[in-house]
């Protein structure tokens, strides 16, 4: 067999690396190693690839190369964080029946019918920040993605039940971010079930109480049969599997939870480092503003949404910050060459989507946030990948998109709101994801006159 590059960086020592400056971390290694490097986990290599062409190869390549990890799921995911039958855990048959399922929420008519909403959703929260207070973005934020999230997915607008589950969320979210939490997952020893006494048990604890909600949710819904609800739980329980029987209780609720989780996260980091830069960079809101301003007042959101500079901001962010920053795992099967590299079977294969977005020969001064690359130039989908690529690219990435520039248009073009630290703001990591360290401290100034 022959390896691409081996990384000597042991991996306890490469975890608090990337803990401490992901983007620097990634950096280096590129420089170092190149566009294609190997990590080994034990005896297993682990390739990450951040060259178009082989990103193109091994993605298009059907037959020594399954699309996602082994027949039980990528080992690495925790089947109880997401349910034993959720979308991450399908395979084959299964998985190419039950993508299209999820995305149906996420795109046409729904999500032309969720924009109005979306915008509604921003102005609500938005309008709670007190003028001349600071508040923390991507809190802010994150009300607006998980409760968009929740309508979507489940279809709950208020009362009793939606706030039940928003609350679980949130309370799981951050229990997960915790440090005591984080120390849980790097010391297996530490992974003591004592219930509410324990990161671990507590942790367990509020999972159960989701799935034990969402579990409810579909029990009742299958009571009411109302076939005029356009939320993805609806389509869930009418819907059949591969067989013509229709999908079971359980595997509706397990398809359920990552949605959620999925198009709430990564949508609230990205949202954060878009309202970041945008008020980073005076320029680049004028013109944004400006073209806002050019639909007139109460813009119809597919108006906005067509917004040229607009669709090239949110690009550019999505470029700098992917989240994730690494696509799910691909297995080899068989004996394969990639870039000139003989892979055997167990190799798993990941697309280092960061490092791709930062090649200097496909996004010239890589560094420097150029929104105009996007209006020059279009990229491939292998040079391009904020969600992912191939057959397991994220189901929610058109719509996440289109919640960022609705999202964004909604509070630039009515509110004046300040960076409180004009110095760059530092990057966290966590679970794949590059977020924002501070959440963006801003300020509200008030409304912002036409």
């Amino acid at each position: 067999m022959t390896l691409p590059p081996v990384l000597k960086t042991p991996l306890l020592l490469l975890g608090q690396q990337l803990a401490a400056n992901p983007l620097g971390c990634l950096d280096n290694i590129y420089k170092r190693y190149g566009d294609i490097i190997t990590i080994m986990s034990g005896s297993t290599p682990i390739v990450y690839v951040s060259n178009p062409l082989g990103i193109k190869q091994y993605l298009t390549n059907t037959k020594e190369i399954t699309i996602f990890g082994h027949p039980s799921g990528d080992p690495t995911i925790t089947v109880g964080h997401i349910g034993e039958k959720g979308i991450l855990h399908t395979n084959g048959l299964v998985h190419k029946h039950r993508r299209p399922l999820l995305m149906k929420a996420y795109h046409g008519e729904r999500m032309k019918a969720s924009g109005k909403r979306i915008c509604e959703v921003t102005e609500k929260i938005i309008s709670q920040q007190a003028s001349g207070k600071t508040f923390i973005a991507h809190e802010m934020l994150s009300q607006i993605t998980l409760q968009v999230a929740i309508e979507v997915v489940i279809g709950l607008r208020e009362g009793e039940r939606y706030e039940k589950i928003k609350h679980l969320y949130r309370s799981c979210i951050k229990h997960e971010k915790s440090p005591l939490f984080d120390l849980t997952t790097k010391l297996p020893f530490t992974q003591l079930d004592l219930g509410g006494l324990s990161p671990w048990g507590y942790h367990k604890y509020l999972l159960k109480e989701i799935f034990q909600f969402l579990y409810n949710e579909v029990q009742e819904r299958r009571k009411q049969a109302d076939f005029s609800r356009t939320d993805m739980l609806s389509d869930l329980i009418f819907a059949c599997d591969e067989t013509g029987k229709p999908l079971s209780d359980e595997e509706v609720r397990d398809l359920l939870f990552f949605p959620i989780l999925g198009s709430k996260d990564g949508a609230t980091h990205s949202l954060t480092w878009l309202l970041y830069w945008v008020h980073h960079l005076r320029d680049v809101r004028e013109r944004l503003l400006e073209e806002l301003d050019s639909l007139g007042e109460n813009p119809d959101p597919m108006s906005i949404v067509a917004l040229p500079y607009l669709n090239a901001v949110c690009n550019e962010v999505l470029r700098i910050y992917p989240s994730p920053m690494f696509t799910v795992a691909r297995i080899v099967e068989s004996p394969v060459e990639i870039m000139g590299y003989e892979l055997i079977p167990g190799t798993q294969l990941f697309t280092n989507i960061y490092s791709t977005h930062q090649r200097e020969d496909v996004y010239p001064e890589p560094k420097q946030f150029k929104p105009e690359r996007f209006l020059e130039k279009k990229f491939s989908a292998y040079e391009f990948i904020p969600f992912g690529g191939g057959a397991r690219s994220c189901i929610a990435g058109s719509f996440s998109i289109f919640q960022m520039k609705l999202v964004l248009a909604t509070i630039l073009s009515s509110y004046k709101l300040a960076l409180v630290n004009k110095q760059p703001e530092p990057q966290g990591y966590y679970d794949g994801q590059c977020y924002a360290k501070s959440g963006v401290k801003m300020v509200m100034h008030g409304q912002r006159k036409h």
